[in-house]
């Protein structure tokens, strides 16, 4: 496919963009080198090659979920000063 000074001004109306005649002369000529790129990419024999989606393997990094032994309500409070009838407590608040 070429890109041509026609196509990008089409594409400009329907973007709503104001180019100027050297940005779409640009634009065409920026347009046909990428699909100059892309062309050669089709060209890569990829038959033997999986699917990837992501560079690195994604792999689950959290620990497990294990139910353990709590501490008490006593054990928790064992180490302040600031506490009242089973509570923390905080400083005053506004």
């Amino acid at each position: 496919m070429k890109i041509n000074k026609e196509l990008v001004k089409k594409v400009a109306k329907i973007a709503r963009l104001t180019l100027s005649e050297q940005e779409v002369k640009q634009f065409s000529e920026d347009f046909n080198d990428i699909l100059q790129d892309f062309s050669k990419l089709k060209k890569i024999n990829t038959d033997n090659v999986e699917p990837s989606f992501d560079p690195i393997a994604i792999q689950n990094v959290l620990r497990l979920d294990n139910v353990e032994r709590c501490l008490s309500n006593s054990d928790a409070l064992s180490n302040t000063k600031s506490k009242e009838n089973g509570f923390f407590k905080g400083p005053k608040t506004i």
